[in-house]
């Protein structure tokens, strides 16, 4: 991350002129919910974070926003655990057979809060559970996203291919746009609840939340630990009864070469902010210390002394050199 070791050399030589260096977040599309709490990220930046200022990016998500971070073309982002993971630890598309190499050097903030997995149909489509997708048109997200990995682990767990139906890839607000016209059956979508373009779906037209079974997700979970049992409440949308599906934890990440007051700087105001992300999205009340000690990657040193100052035990098996 040569670019962000300049930066702070900048912020260092000119603070005393008030110039404010530069930092970039990544988000998701701006029908989801990574892109409204990446502009929380970036007020947090702006008005607490001295020397610094921060700018949103609207990206494909999970995928993109690791090798963005990795290779120093961003400095904060989001992305979902089961990725963020794969991409650390070289596994699936990240390993040795895969199309995408190894980030060894992601870090990890905190984590802020669970994604679920919304399995999205009309009523009437005939669709009632997973198998009932085989031979439609289904969107897995778009590419380059977390939503795509996710979609991807849940069907093989439970013994589907992409070979069994047609594939699409869109985002959300295109996946909606194609379910209310009938260009798909059914789409897969991993975000906050609610999100913003499945709410403006259900104004329109009676949606359906496909959910998974207790057997499913045995298969799901076995398959993959990131992806935990999630319950939409009733009315998480309109019409919608409470669904049992699956979800999966957004981490907040950074490389594990942004510089430790950076880092330091950023978690502390985060936590002792967070009334300004909550006042953006209902998902930020999730964003909590303790929530940090769940990650399944290592912390930045920096979020580690800002976590151990508010009197948490950072274990071990998160800290790295």
């Amino acid at each position: 991350m040569r670019h962000l070791r300049w930066i702070v050399a900048l912020a260092a030589v000119v603070g005393l002129a008030g110039a404010q260096a530069p930092l970039t977040i990544a988000t998701g599309g701006v029908a989801g919910v990574y892109y409204p709490v990446g502009g929380g990220y970036a007020q947090i930046v702006d008005q607490f974070v001295p020397g610094y200022t921060a700018t949103v990016e609207a990206t494909g998500a999970s995928v993109d926003n690791v090798a963005f971070i990795s290779r120093g073309d961003s400095d904060i982002a989001l992305a979902l655990a089961d990725t963020v993971l794969a991409a650390y630890a070289g596994t699936g598309r990240f390993g040795p057979g895969g199309s995408l190499p190894r980030l060894p050097n992601l870090r990890v903030i905190t984590v802020a809060y669970t994604n679920a997995v919304h399995v999205l149909t009309l009523e009437g489509s005939g669709i009632e559970n997973l198998q009932d997708l085989r031979g439609k048109r289904v969107s897995v997200g778009s590419p380059g996203s977390g939503t795509e990995v996710s979609a991807r682990t849940m069907l093989e767990a439970v013994g589907i291919t992409y070979d069994d139906f047609q594939v699409e890839r869109l985002g959300i607000g295109e996946t909606a746009d194609a379910l209310r016209d009938g260009a798909i059956d059914a789409g897969f979508w991993s975000g906050g609840v609610p999100t913003g373009g499945v709410l403006s779906l259900a104004e329109t037209r009676q949606i359906r939340l496909v959910p998974i079974s207790d057997e499913e997700f045995a298969q799901i979970n076995a398959a993959d630990s990131t992806l935990i049992r999630y319950l939409f409440p009733a009315a998480a949308y309109r019409g919608t009864p409470e669904t049992a599906s699956v979800g999966t934890p957004n981490l907040i990440i950074v490389s594990s070469e942004m510089d430790e007051e950076l880092a330091y700087q950023f978690t502390k105001q985060l936590f002792a902010n967070i009334g300004v992300i909550q006042a953006i999205h209902p998902s930020a009340f999730e964003t909590a210390p303790a929530a940090a000690l769940a990650s399944p990657v290592p912390l930045h040193l920096g979020a580690i002394r800002a976590l151990e100052e508010l009197g948490l035990s950072v274990p071990a098996s998160l800290k790295v050199d």
